[in-house]
């Protein structure tokens, strides 16, 4: 239950983690008008503070990022009139059941899709009941033929390995245990991840950019003549444009993904989301993943994407849509819409 009805809407204002995508979403609410704060340990506040047109005008100081939940923290944001923006590193620092079941101050769109991300078995369901092409699932006795293992959870790409059997998997499985990982098969082609945005006041689906992923190693083996055991860790992200015919095949993705969230829990999503994918030389997608909140790729696009500028006539980066969201809600009296 959050607590925006007691909010005084005048003095609203935009906090989030020092970390994933905190500048970017720092900037845009700014440049939209609100005040803001970082939630901050103290070896981090320092990156914070050096680039002026993204720090938080206030900061609250944490030992560690445990003391999100407390009371006496979650009181310092009530009393702000704070809403949190939730991102990758919020939900691993807090964990979905606690965002949900735990944390009062108001979360940017709807806590339950945070549920639906988390869980491997629900975030299957929902690709397909959204119709996408999923790669398949297989036990460490199905595998025969390259596939990936993955562990749960926002992991950045850490502790990804391949496989090609069931020997192979218990020999790289590690300490990780068989529950805490999935095993799925290997599709080769041309990762694209997808930026959306679900606007409940506008009641339209935009889509706002594209990137992919730097990951360690991988994307650097083709320059080398010997094996080398691949790793998947995120590094970075780079900005991508895709044929222009692709285009109306991806927003239909991103619409569908919104349109089953709503018959899966209801209201269904709202706000950013990305669709994570791979395009093969028929192309054709596999979805393999759905981030239910602003993913660390709309980094590349502080000031808009080559996608953005097509629904707007000003900078526009994902940080500055979710802000933008929250000012007209607030200004149709419609808060409750995009909070939870």
């Amino acid at each position: 239950m959050n607590n925006i009805a007691d909010y005084k809407i005048d003095h609203l204002s935009i906090g989030t983690v020092c970390s994933h995508s905190a500048l970017q979403i720092f900037h845009g609410a700014k440049q939209e008008g609100f005040k803001t704060i970082g939630l901050t340990l103290p070896s981090r506040k320092s990156t914070y503070e050096l680039f002026p047109l993204a720090r938080p005008d206030e900061f609250i100081e944490l030992e560690s990022f445990k003391q999100l939940l407390t009371t006496e923290n979650q009181k310092k944001l009530l009393d702000k009139n704070a809403i949190i923006i939730p991102h990758g590193s919020f939900v691993e620092y807090v964990g979905a059941k606690n965002i949900l079941e735990n944390y009062n101050v108001p979360v940017f769109g709807n806590k339950g899709s945070m549920i639906w991300e988390s869980s491997r078995e629900k975030v299957t369901q929902w690709m397909e009941l959204a119709k996408l092409n999923v790669p398949k699932y297989k036990s460490p006795d199905e595998i025969d033929s390259l596939c990936i293992v993955k562990l749960g959870g926002a992991k950045g790409g850490r502790g990804f390995f391949l496989v090609k059997n069931e020997t192979e998997f218990y020999d790289k499985l590690g300490p990780n245990k068989i529950e805490d990982v999935v095993v799925q098969e290997y599709i080769v082609g041309v990762r694209y991840y997808h930026h959306f945005f679900h606007s409940v006041i506008k009641n339209r689906t935009e889509f706002l950019g594209i990137d992919q992923r730097l990951e360690s190693n991988v994307d650097g083996l083709h320059r080398i003549h010997e094996y080398v055991e691949p790793s998947y860790t995120v590094t970075g992200n780079a900005p991508v444009v895709i044929r222009e015919s692709l285009v109306p095949g991806i927003i239909k993705m991103g619409e569908n993904v919104v349109k089953a969230s709503k018959e899966l829990f209801s209201p269904g999503l709202s706000g950013p989301f990305c669709i994570e994918t791979i395009c093969t030389p028929d192309l054709k997608f596999y979805a393999f993943e759905i981030s239910a909140r602003i993913v660390a790729g709309t980094n590349v696009y502080p000031l808009g994407s080559q996608y953005s500028c097509y629904y707007f006539d000003e900078p526009m980066s994902t940080g500055r849509r979710i802000a933008r969201e929250i000012k007209e809600a607030k200004q149709n009296d419609s808060l409750e819409k995009v909070v939870s």
